[in-house]
């Protein structure tokens, strides 16, 4: 292939003998390529499509291994991909890098119901890894909306977090340990179980959010827990997000902790969702400008229906909820969380737009929502904006759409301001501008302005350390680390 440029340093050629090694490491049923490479070449939303020198999917972890040591031998570039559903261009190989599928390498490892621990490989969807656990009767609690197809070795890479995080914690407080298939080709086998290992730097915690630029996730150890007794599922009409906040603030007394999630979601979202998903309904009687999704869950069971609605008619009673719905079946709650997780689908067809997945301190959401539009409206009047996410986290995916009386083009144009204005608004609350997405390339120049010049030089630091040459997923989250040809 012929050599490419980016605004980075250029990569190192790939000839036919690389490939011809390369292919012979996985043989024919590892080479993936025409028709059947096309879903791994393209983000979900069609921003970033992928140029790679060849697709692979290891069938091992050896086989990993073995693909990465030729490459550090010629400094050939790699992308390791997962499922493909990240959302900030991660896991997309743009100037001939070598894509390397985990999609192979799915086995449930060991299940251990007494140490609440599980052993998977990095292609494991996290679908299945929740089945594992709920076949021995315990609970892997990491819940996102692409749960069927998203692997574990991409969700660990990005440091996913999902709805449950108000209770469990997000992906990193799930990992005990991992196996990584270092840039030099070794691997490390760091699958312990431990809860407690005080013996020198916590490594694992490098390539958790690390986005494949410091090695390869190939397995995992995860925590479990006890699967619930009872879940109750509740959705409620509210004033505004102070009233949301409120709202957390009483649920969680009352129920001594048991919240496991709390989604705050405008009355935009429910709108676009009525209108472009298939099946959704208004869930309430009348319109309300806000909405909470709320779920508990208990190890006892029977008790946590009168509960939850001795707490809602307590909170009707203080003016924080003004209507709502406490689910009556498991297929209620289904289509209830189907509408939360339907958000991204339901905007698709609604023309140009700026997506932010920001995190705020939980107490600054509601002035975050509030000055954040002041200032959206005021570089683009007319702007719809979408706002909802995990406000049990501080984690809000705050969209905004264009206009329906502008043009896709004229919307781009205003589209660098409405970034400033929204990060600029971030950085007044003491928040971050990637709460769970991850930084990819579509944050990585936003991530080397807005952070300080000590945490990028210890960032840098880390990546040159561990990647002397840069061949880990190039031009991802730090770009000025690319190989050199």
């Amino acid at each position: 292939m012929d050599q490419e440029t980016t605004q980075s340093r250029p990569i190192a050629l790939i000839g036919s003998d690389d490939l011809a090694a390369l292919s012979s490491v996985v043989g024919e049923k590892g080479v993936i390529s025409g028709a059947d490479a096309e879903p791994l070449l393209e983000e979900w939303r069609g921003r970033w499509h992928g140029k790679p020198s060849i697709v692979l999917a290891p069938g091992s972890v050896e086989e990993v291994a073995q693909i990465v040591k030729i490459c550090a031998a010629k400094k050939i570039p790699v992308t390791p991909q997962g499922g493909n559903t990240g959302l900030v261009g991660g896991q997309i190989p743009e100037r001939g890098e070598v894509l390397i599928s985990l999609r192979r390498l799915n086995r449930v490892r060991a299940v251990d119901p007494l140490d609440n621990t599980m052993v998977v490989d990095a292609g494991v969807t996290l679908s299945a890894a929740q089945q594992a656990a709920a076949d021995v009767g315990r609970l892997f609690p990491l819940s996102i909306g692409s749960e069927g197809s998203c692997q574990i070795g991409g969700i660990i890479s990005t440091n996913a977090g999902g709805v449950n995080v108000l209770r469990y914690g997000n992906t990193r407080d799930l990992i005990l340990g991992l196996e990584v298939v270092t840039p030099q080709g070794d691997i490390w086998h760091g699958l312990k179980r431990l809860r407690k290992d005080n013996t020198g730097y916590d490594l694992k915690h490098l390539f958790i959010g690390g986005e494949g630029t410091l090695g390869i996730v190939t397995g995992a150890s995860v925590r479990l827990f006890p699967q619930p007794a009872e879940k109750v599922t509740s959705l409620v009409g509210v004033s505004g997000p102070q009233a949301a906040l409120s709202l957390l603030a009483h649920a969680q007394g009352a129920s001594g902790g048991a919240v496991s999630s709390f989604e705050l979601m405008g009355r935009p979202l429910i709108e676009l969702c009525v209108k472009n998903i298939a099946g959704v309904r208004d869930p309430l009687d009348e319109p309300h400008p806000w909405y909470v999704l709320m779920e508990l869950s208990s190890g006892e069971k029977g008790h946590l229906t009168g509960l939850v609605e001795s707490l809602l008619g307590k909170a009707v009673e203080d003016g924080l909820v003004t209507d709502g719905i406490v689910a009556g079946s498991l297929a209620q709650a289904d289509a209830l969380w189907h509408m939360r997780h339907a958000a991204s689908e339901s905007m698709k067809a609604e023309g140009a737009q700026a997506k932010f997945d920001v995190s705020v301190p939980i107490s600054s959401v509601p002035g975050f929502l509030a000055t954040a539009e002041t200032k959206v409206n005021a570089v683009c009047r007319g702007a719809r904006i979408i706002a909802f996410g995990h406000m049990g986290d501080g984690n809000v995916h705050y969209d905004i759409l264009q206009p329906t009386d502008m043009s896709a083009e004229n919307f781009r144009a205003r589209q660098s301001a409405i970034e400033d204005v929204v990060y600029d608004t971030i950085g007044s609350f003491d928040g971050s501008i990637s709460a769970e997405h991850g930084v990819g390339v579509a944050r990585r120049d936003d991530v080397a302005h807005r952070k300080s010049p000590v945490e990028m030089t210890m960032m840098r630091a880390v990546k040159k350390a561990l990647d002397p040459d840069g061949i880990m997923n190039p031009d991802k989250l730090l770009s000025d680390l690319s190989p050199r040809p």
